[in-house]
Parts: structure tokens; C-alpha cells; sequence
């Protein structure tokens, strides 16, 4: 199965620039949206029901324009399963689980924290929930892909300045610790798994032209369990993909 995630910051600007268009032409088997800014009344056809795929969409509740999630599939899960099920997660449209045969895919659209101290706290509280959430599903079928904009830079290598951001959201030792134990739990960031040296980011910050000179985080991600670890073909970021200040992110695997 070739899977695709990509955070495309507005999924109606995204359409407009004709870039979901060219990202679902890429022809992966299930793609993973982040940061829909939109509920469905406000979709046009081709991106709520585009040609070959089945849809489905997270939005935010109380704040339109905020957050959202959403998932095509080429292949009609059995089940779909609508945040983490906590009415205090869940608010936001940020997650959205397929359930398949075989397999669980999730897609996931992290808090930022960047707001304010209890909007960190909830980033943390969130991070927490979401790896109860995987390790669940796990337990039920064994093989899960989750994918996402996780808002945090694992280590030295994903980000530009490491130095000058040692104290910055989304490099914070906290932040870091957590995926150091979705790693611990059997978890594979599959990008890193084959590219252990390559420097590859998957944003950049569009005021300051960072992606020109390619001052970037590499803050999206696709992990798999354990078990799929022997089915990981390839995994890459798609950085001359426009459309977004994120990539694409792209995963091969057998499942």
C-alpha cells in the first residue's frame, strides 16, 4: 500500500491552488489529512467526494475554521472511529481512526501548545491520551500506522537550529521524551528507520522564507507497529511539493 500524509494548512486554500488535486493524482491507497480549517458544508464536490476515494472528515465543533482532519481511502474501512473519546480531545476534530481487516490507521492533528501555558499543558495531556489510544487499538489488531503533523521535532537531526530552539514548543526535552516513548512502546518512525543520517524537513515557517533556504523541522510523521517493521518498503518527505508550509510525507508498506 503506498499512504500519504500531508498537513495542508486549509484544505479549501489547498484545493484551490490545485495541490490536493495533484496530491491525490500521486495515487496512494489512503491519505491522511491535518488541519482541514473547515467543516463540510463549506466543502466543495471534489474534495468531498473526489473520484475513486471514500471520504471522511473530523471538523472542529465550537471553532470553524480551526483544526480538522480528514482521511481518504481508496479501500472502505469497516468501521471509523471519531477522536480519541474524551469530550475535552475531541472538540477539534484532530483525530480520526479507520478501522480495516487487518489494520488500524489513524491520522492525527497534534496541538500546537504554543498558545499559552495550559494550552502546552494540553498538548501534553493530548500526546498522553494518543498514545493510549494506539497502544489499544494494537492490542486489538496488532498492526497500526499512525501518521500526523505531531507539532515536535524528535531530535537534533530534524530541525535546522537545534541550538537556538532548545527552548522552543515544539523542541522542548518534554515534547522530545514523548516520542522517545512512543518508540519505547514499539513504535517505528519509518522516515528515520531507513534514513538513520539523511536531514529532511517537512516544515517551514512561511513568514520568514524559511523553506527557500531550507531552515525547516521535520514535525510530521508516519509510525507503524512493531509487527509491520519487516513490511516497510520505502518512506520519504515529499519537499518539493507545494501547496502547504508542510510536505507530504509518503510511506510504502505491506500490510
Amino acid at each position: 500500500m503506498k499512504l500519504i500524509s500531508f498537513n495542508v494548512n486549509g484544505i479549501r486554500a489547498c484545493h484551490k491552488k490545485g495541490a490536493l488535486k495533484d496530491l491525490l493524482a500521486l495515487g496512494a491507497d489512503i491519505v491522511g489529512i491535518q488541519e482541514t480549517k473547515s467543516v463540510p458544508e463549506q466543502l466543495v464536490e471534489e474534495i468531498i467526494a473526489p473520484p475513486g476515494y471514500f471520504s471522511f472528515f473530523d471538523s472542529a465543533k465550537e471553532r470553524k475554521g480551526y483544526a480538522g482532519t480528514a482521511v481518504y481511502t481508496k479501500v472502505a474501512p469497516l468501521k471509523v472511529e471519531y477522536g480519541l473519546g474524551a469530550d475535552k480531545y475531541d472538540t477539534e476534530g484532530r483525530c480520526l481512526t479507520l478501522h480495516f481487516k487487518d489494520f488500524a490507521f489513524v491520522t492525527a492533528y497534534f496541538p500546537n501548545g504554543g498558545r499559552d501555558a495550559d494550552h502546552f499543558k494540553y498538548k501534553l495531556e493530548y500526546y498522553k491520551e494518543f498514545l493510549k489510544h494506539v497502544q489499544k487499538l494494537e492490542k486489538k489488531y496488532k498492526k497500526v500506522i499512525f501518521c500526523g503533523d505531531l507539532n515536535v521535532a524528535h531530535n537534533e537531526i530534524d530541525i535546522a537550529r537545534p541550538k537556538e530552539n532548545a527552548n522552543s514548543i515544539g523542541f522542548l526535552p518534554v515534547e522530545r521524551a514523548w516520542v522517545d516513548k512512543v518508540k519505547k512502546a514499539g513504535f517505528i518512525d519509518t522516515f528515520r528507520h531507513l534514513h538513520k543520517e539523511e536531514v529532511k524537513y517537512s516544515w517551514w515557517d512561511m513568514k520568514t522564507g524559511s523553506r527557500g533556504r531550507n531552515v525547516g523541522w521535520r514535525i510530521d510523521y508516519f509510525f507503524v507497529s512493531k509487527a509491520l517493521e519487516k513490511n516497510i518498503k520505502s518512506a520519504d518527505i515529499l519537499t518539493e511539493f507545494m501547496g502547504s508550509d508542510h510536505a507530504p510525507v509518503i510511506l510504502d508498506i505491506g500490510v
